[in-house]
């Protein structure tokens, strides 16, 4: 499993209204460059939000489902791009009004799969993490300057 972890300084509120806006993920995940469409529901367990990841002309389209939701503390995706990814992704959340530590753990959804090409993926999948925690901070940062309240 890729783990990445960052502290972030704005209230647990603000960076899980972040992560539970998939509108936000192109501009903070590494990989995400667009988002077509997102249930009803969002993010109720079960709703999805359909995705295109990649760059350029090699971008793949499909879609991410929430599997399980705490609000301000918990948010469990069934992320796929096939046929080339198909994951669990694993946002966990600890802090106050003033600051949070995100954790965003990602493992294959396929255990046999994850397990031939962990060795390899695992470091990628784990610098890719940290980068992406780092353009949530500046993310959560630039929208909690613009208003003093985010709504999820």
């Amino acid at each position: 499993m890729a783990s990445a972890s960052r502290e972030i300084h704005a209230s647990v509120h603000a960076v899980f209204a972040a992560l539970a806006d998939p509108t936000t993920y192109p501009t903070w995940l590494a990989g995400a460059s667009d988002v077509r469409e997102v249930e009803d529901g969002w993010p109720a367990p079960g709703s999805k939000f359909f995705h295109q990841v990649g760059v350029g002309p090699f971008t793949l389209r499909d879609s991410s489902m929430v599997l399980d939701i705490v609000p301000d503390r918990s948010l469990r995706l069934a992320v796929r791009a096939r046929p080339v990814i198909s994951a669990v992704v694993t946002f966990t959340l600890v802090g106050d009004d003033e600051r949070c530590v995100v954790t965003f753990e990602e493992e294959p959804a396929h255990r046999l799969i994850g397990n031939l090409v962990r060795p390899v993926l695992d470091p990628i999948t784990h610098v890719r993490n940290h980068w992406s925690l780092e353009r949530l901070d500046e993310l959560v940062a630039g929208r909690s300057s613009q208003s003093p309240r985010l709504v999820a």
